[in-house]
């Protein structure tokens, strides 16, 4: 029997290699998955820098490939090829890539603090031809700084000083373990600001907390970018919805089928404009909304205590960016209010379309009814005409035949003959020609 392994040490798994069981093959990588992307061990006082750098779905190769490089620079191991995420350290920075659905996050930590908060910040630490190479576009850049316990908490000025005004959010964190700043802007050296002080916290806590800060920034600022896709599509519902509102109020003035007609390929048109712009934002909104969730269950993770006279990060998210997760679901909403409004409009329509085609059908069975009877009447006519006709001709060939044994010298009276056999004659073809008629209405 196969022995059962942990796929992290490759050694067997106790209590498994002698038992009677088939393990299912993703059963060992499932299981790991929740241990796939640890928090980091983080001393203060320490600098992070984090990147958030959108890049579709489809650019996972060329990452790993970008990653390598770098990992071929320091000469540190490099990731496995189908990997999506890694860690490691490179000497005086440790880096950590993750690949999520359309976007990954690059973070550098650097032990250490500058003589100014924010002077020296752990980005540095990479070279610039490796960075300006990285494969997409800039989303998030954050910079944190995590100062040590035994530092003195920054007062008011000092902390305007960092963010370069006073309208900065904070509050406690971890139950008042740690304390947190940050203003939510780009500065002018193109990145954002979080600022951790350090109170009690351990390394493993505090890589849980920075962890947290960091992806409230990054999944914000992902869940906005439904907010220009709103923008774009809010006209072109207006106009669908105001077409929709003349159709509907033109449908019950309609004198023919062809004005049904029109209308209904008009309803089918904008049922198609409807369909494409669901298809364009759907994908946008579902991320989105996926993304604020993340947010709110990051925020409730904090374990937030108010300072007083602060605002709070919790509270800068729901004055901010709820009525912007709003927006974006009252939108999909009204699209899809809209798709299901064409639906019945066109439904309507085509009930009324096939009504009155109905009528016409009925119209026109009743027509061809009238005329199939008329052609009956008239086959009966030719029937009877054909009857005599036949008998007729028939009749005057018995006479010529009466004649011709007159001729011969028998005793015979062709005009008695063509008499008794006028009845004869008549019943013979009549019967002939309607047996003809029956055996044809059975081939039928």
């Amino acid at each position: 029997m196969t022995a059962v392994t942990d796929d992290s040490r490759g050694t067997p798994i106790s209590g498994l290699a002698d038992r009677p069981l088939k393990d299912h093959p993703l059963r060992v990588a499932l299981t790991n998955e929740v241990h796939a992307r640890p928090s980091e061990y983080l001393e203060a006082p320490i600098r992070a820098t984090v990147l958030a750098m959108l890049s579709g779905e489809g650019a996972a190769d060329a990452e790993r490939a970008h990653l390598e490089r770098l990992c071929q620079w320091a000469g540190v191991p490099k990731p496995s090829r189908s990997a999506t995420h890694y860690s490691g350290s490179f000497g005086t920075f440790r880096l950590k890539w993750e690949r999520h659905t359309e976007f990954s996050t690059y973070t550098i930590f650097r032990p250490g603090r500058s003589d100014e908060t924010f002077a020296e910040p752990a980005l540095d630490a990479l070279p610039p031809d490796w960075l300006g190479g990285m494969p997409g576009q800039m989303m998030v850049g954050v910079h944190v700084v995590l100062r040590e316990a035994a530092s003195d908490e920054p007062d008011a000025g000092q902390l305007a000083a960092v963010f370069g005004s006073d309208s900065y959010a904070g509050n406690r964190v971890a139950g008042g373990a740690a304390t947190a700043w940050t203003d939510f802007r780009i500065h002018g050296d193109g990145f954002s600001r979080i600022l951790i002080q350090n109170h009690s916290m351990s390394p493993w806590q505090a890589g849980r907390y920075v962890q947290r800060l960091m992806e409230i920034e990054i999944y914000r600022v992902m869940a906005l970018l439904a907010l220009p896709v709103t923008r774009q599509v809010l006209p072109r519902i207006g106009a669908i919805e105001a077409e929709l509102a003349a159709l509907t109020a033109q449908t019950t003035d309609l004198q023919g089928l062809e004005d049904e007609r029109d209308v209904l390929d008009r309803l089918t048109r904008l049922s198609a404009q409807t369909e494409q712009i669901a298809a364009e934002a759907s994908y946008r909104f579902g991320a989105a909304r996926a993304y604020f969730g993340i947010v709110e269950r990051r925020i409730g993770e904090l374990r937030s205590v108010r300072i007083e006279g602060l605002q709070t990060v919790g509270e800068f998210m729901e004055r901010r960016l709820t009525p912007a997760s709003r927006t974006c679901d009252a939108v999909q909403a009204r699209v899809e209010a809209l798709s299901q409004r064409l639906a019945r409009a066109s439904n309507l329509l085509r009930t009324r379309v096939e009504i009155a085609v109905e009528g016409q059908n009925a119209q026109l069975l009743k027509s061809m009814d009238h005329r199939a009877e008329v052609q009956l009447r008239l086959q009966e006519t030719v029937e009877g005409l054909s009857v005599v006709a036949i008998s007729y001709y028939l009749i005057g060939i018995v006479g010529y035949a009466a004649k011709s044994l007159k001729g011969f010298g028998l005793k015979v009276d062709p005009d008695l003959v063509i008499g008794l056999m006028i009845p004869v004659v008549l019943f013979f073809v009549w019967n002939g020609v309607r047996r003809i008629r029956k055996v044809l209405a059975s081939d039928h």
